[in-house]
């Protein structure tokens, strides 16, 4: 809202052309969003202690989560989600049809993780919603938020899937870009929730996908970058480098309270509606298998997670300890802060080998 009201003023004030930079509105929703956590974010935590809005902590789960984790709040991802609305309202262009998809998409599923969230507190266990109806209402989420997208873009090439390291490799998908986008999102947005597991340890991928992402986007919609990388050049998709810079900043000063010992969870409110986003944007700038190489630690907890439920219902035995793979590595005497250490340093790699797939074409 404010961008659009600095664009009224530019031809009267002259100075307020830095504003056009997208570099300078990316810093700001960063800054914005990440000085409104720090703000709002201990009286959050201490008005959420007070409501015992605690999170319910997983009966099975290890020995030490029920010791060190019970009567910590949950709901977090509604902290993270003011700072990224207050960041994204105030420098993002409102009139873009891509930052319209992302709010959207970021805020319900931001809304199914809190009704989620509400019925574990309420009912004082992990379950929550059930998952039949979790899946049907992220699917038919996605499936609203794709047909407005492919009915509003102008990109012509939206339903294009590219592959890195294969520069004249690109498939049509035609119709079938429909279903394959739903599952990106949902899938996304799944993954995170099920990495969401330890102090800490999805936060920081988040923020380093978004990162890439960040960068992804701008040169995607800037058509001399794009050209000299040979990446697909989508027009006005710059502007989601904002968006992305709003998730950054919430997620970094959420992780001043997250970081272990956590004060505070994200929730599937957080974990949810972050992910989703992720797989929005994932479609939008056509990065969908790149988004699959830098958030390459979600994918691996999705599917540890798959493989021990198909294990077990074929064969009745478990591959791992317990999934997701994280809770695995804490069965075999891991601490937690190793454990979340070293799988940050995985989503370092795998990030830097997301972004080198754009010079390797």
């Amino acid at each position: 809202m404010l961008y659009l009201l600095i664009l009224d003023l530019i031809d009267s004030y002259s100075f307020l052309n830095v504003f056009k930079y997208l570099t300078v509105r990316t810093g700001l929703a960063v800054f914005t969003s990440l000085l409104v956590v720090f703000l709002i974010g201990n009286p959050f935590i201490n008005f959420f202690s007070m409501r015992q809005i605690l999170d319910p902590i997983r009966e099975d789960g290890p020995d030490q989560h029920i010791i060190k984790k019970i009567g910590t709040p949950t709901m977090g991802g509604v902290l993270i989600l003011i700072g990224l609305f207050a960041g994204i309202l105030l420098w993002g262009d409102l009139k873009n049809i891509y930052i319209l998809f992302l709010i959207y998409i970021v805020g319900s599923y931001g809304l199914l993780g809190a009704f989620d969230d509400y019925k574990k507190v309420k009912y004082k266990n992990s379950s929550g919603i059930s998952f039949k109806f979790k899946l049907i209402s992220q699917i038919l989420i996605a499936l609203i938020g794709v047909l407005f997208l492919t009915y509003f873009s102008e990109n012509q090439d939206i339903k294009n899937l590219y592959f890195p390291f294969f520069k004249n490799l690109i498939i049509n998908l035609g119709w079938f870009f429909i279903p394959f986008a739903i599952f990106i999102i949902v899938g996304s947005s799944n993954a995170v929730n099920l990495t969401d597991g330890l102090d800490g340890l999805a936060t920081v991928p988040v923020i380093l996908v978004a990162g890439c992402f960040a960068f992804i986007s701008y040169v995607t919609g800037n058509i001399v970058f794009s050209e000299y990388l040979q990446i697909p050049y989508i027009k006005d998709v710059g502007e989601v480098s904002v968006f992305l810079g709003a998730i950054i900043g919430s997620c970094l000063g959420f992780l001043w309270f997250n970081a272990p010992p956590a004060k505070i969870f994200m929730g599937d409110t957080g974990s949810l509606s972050l992910g989703g986003s992720l797989g929005a944007v994932g479609i939008i700038t056509k990065h969908e298998i790149v988004l699959a190489i830098t958030g390459g630690l979600f994918v691996l907890e999705a599917v540890s997670v798959i493989v021990q439920v198909i294990s077990f219902k074929m064969t009745g035995k478990r591959i791992f300890k317990m999934a997701p793979i994280h809770h695995h590595y804490e069965k075999k005497g891991w601490p937690e802060s190793t454990v979340v250490i070293r799988f940050w340093i995985v989503a370092i790699i795998l990030a830097m080998i997301g972004l080198a797939t754009l010079k390797f074409r």
